[in-house]
């Protein structure tokens, strides 16, 4: 069985569980960790993660982030200016960081049943040395009813994860699903 068959059927398992609804919007995060060489197969079967979602009677929204940055550039009023000093770019990260909690707003506050949806987040590699995954969660954990899934390339370890294998942030109070023998949902 190769790894992204592991996880979906890892993830298959925990999403059938029964759903706590007295949990934190921090509780109700939960990371699919894989390796970064396993993004492309991972991304090909992403569906399976849905259809094991709908299985278990819950709602499935998908939320890719992969051309987040790429988007807000294209529409940032002087993105000519950053490409010729791109050094001066860093002071409008944190709007890029709004912008990208507010996509994921929408999404929470356009699901028809919000508390049985998976909220699944998939590109979060794309935000790499834009945005730290960990502060966008921390904003947008308390507005969190169903769960929210991320799709995390790197590594978890010690209840520390680090996206593309560099180290991220603090650690999240989020449940690892990871292809490791003894991982989370055997």
């Amino acid at each position: 069985m190769s790894r992204v068959e592991d996880l979906v059927r890892k993830y298959a398992s925990y999403v059938s569980l029964p759903w706590d609804a007295h949990l934190s919007g921090g509780e109700r995060v939960w990371f699919v960790v894989y390796d970064k060489a396993d993004e492309r197969r991972l991304r090909a079967r992403r569906d399976e993660f849905e259809v094991e979602t709908k299985r278990a009677k819950h709602d499935w929204v998908l939320i890719d982030l992969t051309n987040a940055f790429a988007e807000w550039m294209a529409a940032h009023p002087y993105r000519e200016s950053y490409f010729g000093a791109p050094d001066d770019l860093d002071m409008e990260l944190a709007t890029f960081k709004e912008e990208v909690c507010r996509r994921l707003q929408a999404a929470f506050a356009g699901a028809a049943d919000p508390d049985n949806t998976v909220f699944a987040v998939l590109g979060v590699a794309g935000l790499f040395g834009f945005a730290r995954c960990w502060e966008i969660i921390e904003s947008v954990k308390t507005v969190i009813r169903g769960k929210l899934l991320v799709f995390f390339p790197g590594q978890h370890e010690s209840g520390n994860y680090r996206l593309l294998d560099a180290r991220d942030g603090p650690s999240y109070m989020a449940v690892p699903i990871t292809a490791d023998p003894g991982g989370i949902a055997e």
